[in-house]
């Protein structure tokens, strides 16, 4: 079996996010920030490159960390998720060219059993499945966008759908954990407030980075 790679995102950048990326450093696995060490926009972020390395340095499944908005209030913020679909129609990215190309994307069954499985194990409350769907950003979408999201998805966010047709192209079994960080503009009562979407955030990488700690020992056998 090859390397397990861990690959994070926004809700990693604080310090208290920063914790994620070394709880992961120290049980073996290859961390990557997805969004760089400067910052890369979630539109500007070359998942081909960043999927190609971790190909590079022996990884064959990737856990996959992103923060989302939830599109339904009965997914409150701090729920973890594991979704098992997603909608990118407007995406073009791909791993591979030519006829392979037209290939059928999606997260790994078997890789999602057992991320769901070992992070349940450890008494850290996973929902198995939803349906993620990605837009363009950087912008957070209208109410009025929302609302048209909510009747299909579940989640919603800016890079995981992308990455995970990659990860396929290139045949890297791939899963994700996301943190609702905030529920989607118009889908509470009050008015988005974007200082709470980064207390939330904090708030959510400490429940992160125990999850992890307490299951990549397993995921990594």
């Amino acid at each position: 079996m090859g390397q397990l790679a861990v690959v994070l995102g926004s809700n990693a950048l604080s310090p208290q996010g920063r914790a994620i990326a070394d709880v992961a450093a120290v049980h073996g696995a290859t961390v990557l920030q997805r969004h760089g060490a400067d910052y890369r926009l979630p539109h500007e972020i070359d998942h081909l490159a960043n999927l190609e390395w971790l190909a590079e340095q022996g990884c064959d499944r990737v856990l996959a960390i992103g923060s989302v908005g939830s599109l339904h209030v009965e997914l409150p913020v701090g729920s973890l998720v594991c979704p098992n679909d997603f909608i990118a129609l407007h995406l073009g990215v791909s791993g591979v060219t030519g006829l392979r190309a037209h290939a059928v994307p999606g997260f790994d069954p078997g890789w999602r059993q057992e991320v769901i499985e070992a992070w349940n194990a450890r008494g850290n409350p996973l929902r198995d499945g939803g349906v993620y769907w990605q837009t363009i950003g950087p912008r957070f979408e209208t109410p009025a966008e929302i609302r048209m999201m909510a009747a299909h998805a579940d989640l919603v966010g800016m890079t995981i759908a992308a990455e995970c047709i990659v990860a396929g192209d290139l045949g890297l079994a791939y899963a994700a954990v996301c943190a609702v960080d905030n529920l989607a503009n118009g889908v509470a009562s009050e008015e988005m407030a974007i200082s709470e979407l980064e207390i939330h955030r904090d708030a959510n990488a400490t429940r992160l980075r125990d999850g992890l700690d307490a299951t990549l020992s397993e995921l990594e056998r």
